[in-house]
């Protein structure tokens, strides 16, 4: 399990691993928790039931209130009684404390080389369907350069990400790069921009990204 997760520790009296729930389901739980103490908008989501979604939807996962963008932030005992009901998949959403940048996994593979040349980390997330989440904090739009590239997508305010261990058909979303390997610090969006711009160019950029994470 992440590091990450031991943020549960915060919230004395709420059973890690409580009886009647599977590993699976403990652990979303679990991570649920930690996300929410560290202020982060922890939403529920579709879960697969074989090869289909709950709910009725073709593509997943999506958030299971359809009111989510304007219900408070998750209590403690909110998360608690969420994962302890049914698996939801883990969703966190984005234009607060966390954006990220989804990429496909080919863009994501050379960006994260290029982060390792520069020494320093950023959060990554990847789906079973190939797709990368690079997390950063928010306060700036994206390049032209990569806003027009087919594949590219900017979650910000009204979207979500999903996040580990959230199941998908044929696995489950995991991180490539934990939070607790860059400290719980997300980087600026310029960085991840710099990066994937490099990533994109044959590392033409990694001066810039240099720069960037200065």
């Amino acid at each position: 399990m992440d590091g990450s997760t031991r943020a549960s520790s915060t919230f004395h009296g709420i059973p890690e691993h409580p009886a009647g729930l599977g590993s699976s389901q403990i652990e979303l739980r679990v991570q649920a928790i930690g996300f929410a103490a560290r202020g982060w908008s922890v939403v529920p989501g579709t879960y697969p039931e074989g090869d289909r979604w709950t709910g009725h939807h073709d593509e997943g996962p999506v958030p299971v209130h359809p009111d989510w963008r304007t219900r408070p932030t998750a209590t403690p005992d909110q998360v608690v009684s969420w994962w302890s009901e049914r698996p939801y998949s883990l969703l966190v959403a984005t234009g607060g404390a966390v954006e990220a940048i989804e990429v496909d996994a080919e863009l994501g593979r050379r960006t994260a080389r290029v982060i390792r040349m520069v020494g320093a980390p950023v959060p990554i997330v990847a789906t079973p369907r190939g797709r990368w989440y690079f997390l950063h904090s928010g306060g700036r739009t994206m390049l032209p350069e990569l806003a027009d590239v087919p594949g590219i997508r900017w979650h910000s305010t009204g979207s979500w990400l999903p996040m580990p261990p959230s199941a998908f058909p044929g696995g489950a979303v995991h991180w490539r790069v934990g939070l607790d390997v860059c400290g719980w610090r997300l980087p600026s969006s310029a960085y991840v921009q710099d990066a994937l711009r490099a990533g994109r160019g044959n590392y033409e950029n990694v001066a810039e990204v240099v720069a960037a994470a200065r």
